[in-house]
């Protein structure tokens, strides 16, 4: 659990599209074997400290004769945003994906000053 040192507490979110293949050929449609696809978020407003990131799929167009195989995670998060990235393997044939992404922290104090 993170405690929130205090009531200025952020929200932010998204919705991002990862990436569209069907269109172009890309990886996620063609490809085989582990494949990834990576998005900087940059938040609205820096967050005090890292904040706690939720990722969901709000949407995905596969194909339907291969098997549908997903992995979707924040990394590298950091204050002011973080590493959005989607994994498939094998032989999924991935058309399109959207992430929708929650980052709930603590916000900076208005008589916060950075000295050094």
């Amino acid at each position: 659990m993170k405690r929130l040192r205090n009531h200025w507490i952020g929200i932010d979110q998204g919705d991002t599209v990862m990436f569209s293949d069907f269109e172009d050929g890309g990886e996620m449609w063609t490809g085989h074997g582990p494949r990834e696809k990576r998005r900087r978020i940059k938040f609205r407003e820096s967050f005090r400290t890292p904040p706690v990131i939720q990722c969901a799929l709000s949407m995905w167009d596969t194909d339907n004769t291969t098997f549908q195989r997903g992995d979707i995670s924040a990394e590298r998060i950091e204050a002011d945003g973080f590493e959005l990235v989607f994994k498939t393997w094998a032989d999924s044939r991935i058309a399109r994906a959207r992430i929708r992404w929650t980052a709930i922290g603590e916000l900076r104090h208005a008589d916060e000053w950075d000295i050094y």
